[in-house]
């Protein structure tokens, strides 16, 4: 999970574009079934670029719908009262930290904000770690590539039968990015 109270001073007067931004993903999981994104309304207070569509993982937001009606319930007040988006209320600061990482899980997708210089850009991401490799262990697998795109695959031994791929894009309309 990530923690935005860390993050108070470098967001600053930005803090409430980041609320409304993870709102809107918040909202858009709940009361719009997870429809795909293809634009993102305010996408301009990220560092970096997502893949889009913005796709949910059905798995992961499953496992986190209990998270999110909570989150829900408790980030309403701050939505009705957008006033009350205040860089020193470390609740609401923890409250978007716990938000941003389930998004980050069910989206695939890091999501970094303007102002976060330590923090990996925004982009899709890969974390694979297995002690030895017998088949196939592909990090990213993709028709298209927008955006950044990171895998990282951790392995002791890889096995004659084995085969490692950080990151496969098949074809389509690639743009330029950040590939590791």
């Amino acid at each position: 999970m990530t923690d935005l109270g860390a993050l108070s001073a470098m967001l600053g007067a930005g803090l409430p574009a980041t609320f409304t931004f993870l709102y809107q993903r918040l909202d858009n999981l709940l009361n719009r079934r997870a429809a795909p994104e293809t634009e993102l309304d305010g996408h301009e207070v990220l560092r970096g670029e997502l893949s889009l569509p913005l796709t949910a993982d059905e798995t992961e937001l499953t496992n986190r719908l209990g998270d999110l009606d909570r989150l829900r319930d408790l980030l309403h007040v701050y939505r009705r009262h957008p006033q009350t988006v205040d860089i020193t209320d470390t609740g609401l600061l923890r409250l978007l930290g716990e938000l941003r990482g389930n998004l980050e899980e069910i989206y695939g997708q890091r999501l970094t904000f303007a102002g976060e210089e330590d923090r990996e850009p925004s982009g899709s991401y890969a974390h694979q770690k297995s002690q030895t490799v017998r088949g196939k262990m592909t990090g990213i697998d993709t028709d298209t590539a927008d955006g950044n795109l990171q895998s990282i695959q951790d392995f002791t031994t890889v096995e004659k039968t084995g085969d490692v791929v950080g990151i496969r894009i098949r074809g389509g309309r690639n743009t330029p990015g950040s590939f590791r």
